[in-house]
């Protein structure tokens, strides 16, 4: 729900691409090796000895309700239940996409709008494919504090934004309020590496969020929000924020594990569905850190019960539609360097029908 180190490290993660070893995830944590052995071989080693074969998954951000199903699947045992010893793991500096480029982690947390479009159109192109998305639509937006009276992107001419300073942001940006009467070139823009709710009480006028954590957190404090989405401004603006990206070699190498990965990941967020506050309790259980904002944490969950799966029926599933209509648009607004041909960066299949 947050790309503050997604935005800033895009660059750091386009570079690394080509650099064989990548840099270690962060906390010190040893890394695994990277996709070497095959399906066949990890399952014939699983069924002899009862050994789980390990994988690691790296965060976008510090822990939320966005990855709840993966540590639900961990805490229940669905994972382990797969014949996988899944490891957690916090992103480094040169950011999540870099990592899972590099082979260093099977799978991690993307986003369609920012480092999958940068690992897709960089002249050494990440080997990183979306095989899931987390939440069906996008859940983010536009915010202010309600006696500002912006509740329309037109209303953000003439107020000032905390922004990451990113091409597609600003590009996102612009087109919003150009597109609804307003004028792009009077909105001041303050730089920010946080987009949280405390941007708008005290530095900005506005700021972008993901409604599920900090639009949430503003009720639980009660804030009075103003808030508005992209993808109500224009569908073509629904993208795909956040997905579950995976490792090209180990996707090639390793189908099933893939399978079996993304196989209890569902499992996860489908109790997650039907029991949030079960899920939610889990979440903090697995994070500690979390229970100081317990409040929130459930409420969330709440909320995003409903955002998993959406209107469709099949978690993960990424419409190929929306996924390509996004990035002609991308391309037709010269926010991306060259255009990313229909069905490049995804798959749905590695996901159980």
């Amino acid at each position: 729900m947050k790309k503050i180190k997604i935005w800033k490290s895009i660059t750091a993660a386009v570079l690394a691409a080509s650099v064989a070893a990548a840099a270690s995830a962060c906390g010190g944590a040893s890394q695994t090796s990277s996709a070497g052995s095959t399906a066949a071989s990890a399952a014939s080693a699983s069924a002899a000895t009862g050994k789980l074969e390990k994988i690691k998954f790296v965060l976008d951000y510090t822990p939320n309700t966005n990855h709840t199903g993966i540590y639900v699947a961990q805490a229940l045992g669905y994972f382990q239940d797969e014949g996988l010893e899944v490891e957690i793991e916090q992103p480094p500096e040169s950011g999540t996409a870099a990592l899972v480029g590099s082979g260093n982690a099977q799978f991690g947390v993307g986003f369609q709008d920012t480092d999958m479009a940068s690992a897709l159109t960089s002249d050494t192109p990440l080997p990183i494919t979306a095989v899931a998305a987390l939440i069906q639509h996008n859940t983010s937006g536009i915010a202010s504090v309600k006696s500002k009276n912006i509740t329309r992107p037109k209303d953000m001419t003439g107020h000032s934004y905390a922004t990451w300073d990113t091409p597609v942001e600003k590009g996102m940006l612009k087109y919003v309020i150009n597109k609804d009467g307003g004028d792009y070139s009077k909105v001041k823009m303050i730089p920010s590496g946080d987009n949280s709710i405390v941007q708008i009480q005290t530095n900005t006028d506005t700021a972008w969020i993901y409604y599920a954590w900090d639009g949430i957190a503003a009720e639980v404090q009660n804030v009075p929000l103003n808030f508005f989405t992209f993808k109500d401004i224009d569908p073509v603006l629904d993208c795909y924020t956040p997905v579950l990206i995976a490792n090209n070699a180990f996707l090639k190498k390793e189908p099933e594990t893939a399978k079996k990965f993304l196989r209890a990941a569902k499992k996860g967020y489908e109790y997650a569905i039907e029991k949030p506050d079960e899920a939610a309790k889990l979440l903090m259980q697995q994070v500690p850190d979390l229970k100081s904002s317990e409040k929130l944490v459930i409420k969330s969950q709440e909320w995003l019960k409903d955002q998993y799966k959406a209107e469709v029926q099949q978690w993960g599933y990424i419409d190929p539609s929306r996924w390509n209509a996004f990035y002609k648009w991308l391309y037709d607004n010269k926010l991306i360097s060259k255009e990313i041909p229909a069905g490049t960066g995804f798959s749905d299949a590695y996901l159980e029908k």
